[in-house]
C-alpha cells in the first residue's frame, strides 16, 4: 500500500465503530489535485464551481486554495512552487512536500478532472445538508423566546436555497448552436400556441400584439398613481392567464404548460379574501361594494357562484403575507415552483417589500437589492415577474399627467433592472376632479372632453427591451374595475339614427 493510499485509509477509519463519518472521498480529492499539479489546465475545468471549502481534508483545502491563487496570478502551480506556501506536517509518514510530489506522481488523466470535481462538490453539499439538518434540530430543541417556528422555517429554507445556489456547476458558456436551437424551439412553441405569441398571452389583444405576450425571465414593472387601476389590471391579466391554462403530461410524469399559465400572486397590500372578492366581482360584472354590503339580487348571487366555481379550478395561488423581505419572497416562489409549478409571478406591490438592510439605511440601496433580486429570480425560475410599483407625486404637479420613467419612486434601479416598464393612466380620473360650474361654457367644453375619455385607459409602454414602446388603448369599466380590449371605431356595431 502506498503512502497516499495509507493516508486515505487513515482519514477514512472511524475512531469508534458507532461513529458516522461525514460523506467524503479522499481518493477523488487526491486524484483531482494530482491532475491539477501535473497540468494546470485541469484547474479551469472545475474553477467555476469548486471552492476550497468543498474539500473534506484540511490539507487538500490549503493545497487547492494556494494552487488556485498561483494559477490565477499567471504562475505555474506544481510541487516545487507550492512548497514555499505550505507548512510542514506529518501526513502518514510523509511531509507536505513529499505528499505533493506523490500526488503528482500518481495523478490520473486530466480528462477526468471535472468528474472528480463534481464528486467532491456533491459530497460537500451532502455534508452541508447534514449541518443544516443538525442546526434545525438543535434550534428546535433549544429555541430563543423571540424566535417563532415560522422564523425557524424561513431560516432553514434560506439556508437550503443558498446551498442550492452556491457554486452550481451546470452553468458556464453555451455554444451558439445550443442557444440558436433554444431560440428556434421558442419560435416553434409560439407558432403552436394560441395567438401565435412567443410569450404568455395576457388576454388583452392589443397589448399582446405590442409585446408578443409576457416573456420568460423578464422583470416587468407595472406602475401608476393611486386609483389608476394597477391592481385591477394585474388581477385581470392573472385571471386571463390562469383561465387559459392547459397542461400536457410528459413521459417522465411532469406536467408541461402548453397554454396559459400557473399563476403565483403576492398580495402584500390586500388580504386574500379582498383580492378574491375583487377578481370574482370583475369576472361576474358586479360591483365589489355591492357584494360587501350584501346588495345583490338572487340572479347576481348565482352568477357569483358560477364564477367562483370556475375560478376554484384555476391554477391561481395567492400569498397574502404582508411586510415580507425579498429573501422570503424568493424562498416562497421557489417552493411554489417546486410543489405546484409556476409560469408567471405577480407582486403587488414592490415598495411593500423589504431588503436585508436594517431600518434607517438608504432606501434607494434597499430598492436596488429588491429589483436585482427579482430580476435574478425571473431568470432562475425562467418565468416573467410582474411587479407593481408606485409613482412619485411629481406627476401631479404637471399639466400633462401621463407618467414617465423618471416618475418611478427610487427609479434608478427599477428602470435599470426592468426589461419592460408600463404605466397605467386614466385621464378621466383627473378630468373628473376639475369639473367647472355647471351651465357655463367651460362646463360644456369639459363635458365634451369627459365624453371623449369616458371608460378609456392608456397603458403606456415606457421601456421594452424586446420591442417598441408606445401606448395601448384599453377599455376600463370603473363599476367593476375591469380592463378589456377597446373596440375600434370601425368595429363598432351600427348605430340607429
Amino acid at each position: 500500500m502506498s503512502n497516499v493510499t495509507a493516508l486515505a485509509a487513515r482519514l477514512d477509519a472511524p475512531s469508534d465503530a458507532t461513529y458516522r463519518v461525514a460523506p467524503h472521498n479522499i481518493e477523488a480529492e487526491q486524484a483531482l489535485l494530482g491532475a491539477i499539479l501535473v497540468n494546470n489546465d485541469a484547474f479551469y475545468r472545475v474553477s467555476d464551481f469548486l471552492l476550497p471549502e468543498h474539500f473534506f481534508e484540511e490539507v487538500h483545502r490549503r493545497v487547492f486554495e494556494t494552487t488556485a491563487s498561483l494559477i490565477r496570478a499567471g504562475k505555474i502551480a506544481n510541487p516545487i512552487t507550492l512548497k514555499t506556501f505550505l507548512g510542514d506536517e506529518d501526513l502518514g509518514g510523509l511531509t507536505v512536500n513529499q505528499y505533493l510530489a506523490r500526488l503528482a506522481a500518481e495523478a490520473t488523466t486530466v480528462i477526468n478532472a471535472q468528474d472528480y470535481g463534481q464528486t467532491i462538490y456533491d459530497l460537500a453539499i451532502r455534508r452541508n445538508l447534514i449541518t443544516v439538518g443538525e442546526d434545525m434540530v438543535n434550534v428546535a430543541y433549544d429555541s430563543p423566546v423571540d424566535n417563532s417556528p415560522r422564523e425557524q422555517i424561513e431560516e432553514a429554507e434560506r439556508k437550503l436555497f443558498a446551498l442550492a445556489e452556491k457554486g452550481r456547476y451546470e452553468g458556464g458558456f453555451l455554444a451558439f448552436s445550443t442557444a440558436m436551437a433554444t431560440a428556434i424551439d421558442m419560435a416553434a412553441r409560439a407558432y403552436e400556441r394560441d395567438g401565435g405569441l412567443s410569450g404568455i398571452a395576457t388576454g388583452l389583444r392589443d397589448l399582446d400584439q405590442r409585446m408578443g405576450g409576457f416573456q420568460n425571465s423578464d422583470l416587468i414593472i407595472l406602475a401608476g398613481r393611486p386609483a389608476m387601476g394597477k391592481t385591477s389590471l394585474a388581477t385581470n391579466i392573472a385571471f386571463n392567464m390562469a383561465k387559459a391554462y392547459q397542461g400536457e403530461k410528459q413521459p417522465d410524469g411532469a406536467i408541461k404548460t402548453v397554454n396559459g399559465a400557473i399563476v403565483g400572486f403576492f398580495s402584500l397590500e390586500m388580504s386574500a379574501e379582498q383580492l378574491a372578492t375583487r377578481i370574482i366581482a370583475e369576472q361576474a360584472g358586479i360591483s365589489s361594494y355591492k357584494i360587501r354590503q350584501g346588495k345583490i339580487t338572487e340572479q347576481e348571487f348565482y352568477r357569483l357562484s358560477d364564477v367562483a366555481a370556475e375560478i376554484e379550478k384555476m391554477p391561481l395561488y395567492i400569498d397574502q403575507t404582508g411586510g415580507i423581505s425579498i429573501a422570503q419572497l424568493v424562498a416562497r416562489a421557489r417552493r411554489l415552483k417546486r410543489q405546484r409549478g409556476l409560469d408567471v409571478l405577480f407582486i403587488d406591490y414592490l415598495q411593500l417589500l423589504s431588503g436585508s438592510a436594517k431600518k434607517g439605511d438608504n432606501r434607494v440601496q434597499e430598492v436596488t437589492e429588491i429589483t436585482t433580486g427579482l430580476k435574478a429570480l425571473a431568470k432562475e425560475l425562467n418565468v416573467p415577474i410582474i411587479a407593481l410599483s408606485q409613482l412619485s407625486r411629481g406627476v401631479e404637479s404637471r399639466d400633462d399627467k401621463r407618467p414617465q420613467l423618471q416618475d418611478l419612486r427610487e427609479s434608478g434601479s427599477i428602470e435599470q433592472d426592468a426589461d419592460v416598464v408600463m404605466f397605467v393612466f386614466r385621464d378621466e380620473y383627473y378630468l373628473k376632479n376639475r369639473e367647472p360650474k355647471p351651465g357655463t361654457e367651460e362646463h360644456f367644453k369639459w363635458q365634451a372632453e369627459m365624453d371623449a375619455v369616458h371608460g378609456k385607459a392608456e397603458l403606456i409602454i415606457g421601456k421594452q427591451r424586446h420591442g417598441p414602446t408606445g401606448t395601448v388603448q384599453l377599455q376600463f369599466d370603473a363599476e367593476v374595475t375591469r380592463f378589456s380590449d377597446l373596440a375600434a371605431a370601425d368595429h363598432l356595431p351600427e348605430r340607429l339614427e
